[in-house]
């Protein structure tokens, strides 16, 4: 049940990077206790490491932790991705020796996945974790299941003022804060070569480049998550709400429509552009021009590129109706929720350790140690993530982005579905505006019947 706050007791910490820690490592059991109290942190081989993918999705943990430890006033559950362990634990130390109200509890890191995560809330509320990490798509189910306490209203304002706005968005169901960010780092850009692409802002001089110097241009049109870069961008809309039980209950969609069409006429010509290639995994990806993928390929497109890597935000196209329109897509969050309690003390607390966990210095401090991009203002624009050329590529774009919510699985496959029919060529640029607009009104259609209300 929710209750009244206190106000949030007295943290007087400031973290510098040097006390940020590396993964955790596998198959072992680490115990780490101060005087103020004690951190106990378990991670095991048996708990998949998190991994960034288009549904932004998380590892999972089958791992039975025991806590003891010396809390007069009981335990604190917290649960993070496998990758965050370690540096958790360390900061929840360092949180427990300057915050003498938490000196009375224990606290438990576990690794639980951010997708994981909000199942296992969803599924038992009371068993879950009193601090936890999860992906934004998840953040309507879990407030519907009572599993999600409001942001302290002391920390609101601070919230909104240090975070982008795509992260407080997502971390808000109608004008009620429910989460603290932690990340605004998953979502996709454009990865060039500056010796082949010279004009990285408009998708036609990119795909015209990469075919006169024979290249090839990626970009997975037959996926439901890269797909909406263009009909985002057009303007059209496809969102569905949920209930406590997360059954799709609405479908707003407007995809048959002028604007629908003139995107899919725009993937229709990124097809058949000789330089086109289906597919956004650099790994998988041969004599690459440019590319669109996510920050989770950096490395593995430095090594492409070399000396001539570039990245930008994606592109904008001119439409057959003249207009120019800015490719937009879905962006990803991770944010940490506060489980309502029924002791005002130990929500107290675990408002305090949220708010710190996603603090400006440890935000910053989480970056270098794990790579996380920070969804903080100031963060992004320190010297470290600004010389990240992958991170600053998003942040230009997630301006453009739209948070992505919960979508049923038959979405993924009838996207799939529209794409292919392009790649096959069952819809073309002969097909007729009245016939893609039919085609258009069919997707549209089928995904409202995916909706129970």
């Amino acid at each position: 049940m929710k209750t009244k706050r206190l106000m949030a007791m007295g943290l007087a910490a400031v973290m510098t990077a040097g006390m940020a820690g590396c993964g955790s490592s596998s198959s072992t059991t680490s115990t780490a206790s101060s005087s103020a109290g004690d951190v106990v942190s378990t991670t095991d081989s048996a708990a998949a490491s998190t991994a960034d993918s288009t549904a932004a999705a998380s590892s999972t943990s089958s791992v039975a932790t025991e806590t003891v430890g010396n809390g007069s006033k009981g335990t604190i559950k917290v649960w993070v991705a496998d990758a965050a362990v370690d540096f958790t634990t360390q900061e929840i130390q360092q949180f427990v020796k300057d915050n003498s109200a938490a000196a009375d509890y224990t606290f438990s890191v576990e690794p639980v996945g951010e997708a994981d995560a909000a199942t296992n809330m969803i599924t038992d509320v009371n068993s879950g974790a009193d601090v936890y990490g999860f992906a934004q798509d998840q953040l309507a189910r879990l407030v519907s299941a009572g599993a999600l306490e409001t942001v302290a209203d002391e920390n609101v304002d601070g919230v909104k003022n240090d975070n982008d706005s795509g992260a407080v968005k997502a971390a808000t169901v109608g004008d009620t804060l429910y989460a603290y960010p932690l990340t605004s780092d998953n979502g996709y850009f454009l990865y060039y070569d500056k010796s082949v692409v010279t004009d990285p802002s408009d998708l036609d001089k990119i795909l015209s480049d990469c075919a006169a110097a024979k290249k090839n241009f990626y970009m997975e049109i037959n996926n439901g998550w890269y797909q909406t870069a263009f009909f985002f961008g057009t303007g059209c809309k496809l969102t569905y709400d949920t209930d406590k039980d997360g059954n799709f209950t609405k479908c707003d969609v407007d995809y048959a429509s002028d604007a629908g069409v003139e995107a899919l006429k725009e993937i229709i010509k990124v097809q058949s552009s000789s330089a086109f290639q289906n597919g956004s995994s650099a790994g998988d990806a041969t004599n690459v021009g440019a590319i669109v993928d996510g920050t989770w390929d950096a490395a593995t497109v430095k090594k492409l590129f070399g000396d001539n890597y570039a990245c930008a935000k994606l592109p904008s196209w001119t439409g057959t109706d003249g207009k120019t329109y800015q490719m937009s897509g879905f962006s990803g969050y991770k944010l940490l929720g506060v489980k309502p309690q029924e002791d005002d003390d130990k929500l107290a607390v675990c408002d305090d350790l949220a708010k710190y966990l996603s603090s400006e210095e440890v935000q910053l401090a989480r970056y270098q140690a794990i790579g996380w991009g920070p969804s903080n203002l100031k963060d992004q624009q320190s010297s470290d993530v600004q010389s990240d050329e992958a991170l600053k590529a998003l942040n230009d774009q997630m301006q453009y982005d739209i948070p992505q919510g919960n979508y049923p699985n038959d979405y993924w496959d009838l996207a799939k579905s529209l794409g292919d029919d392009i790649i096959q060529g069952k819809i073309t640029s002969s097909t007729s505006d009245s016939d893609l607009k039919s085609t258009l009104q069919k997707f549209q259609d089928t995904c409202k019947s995916y909706a129970q209300g």
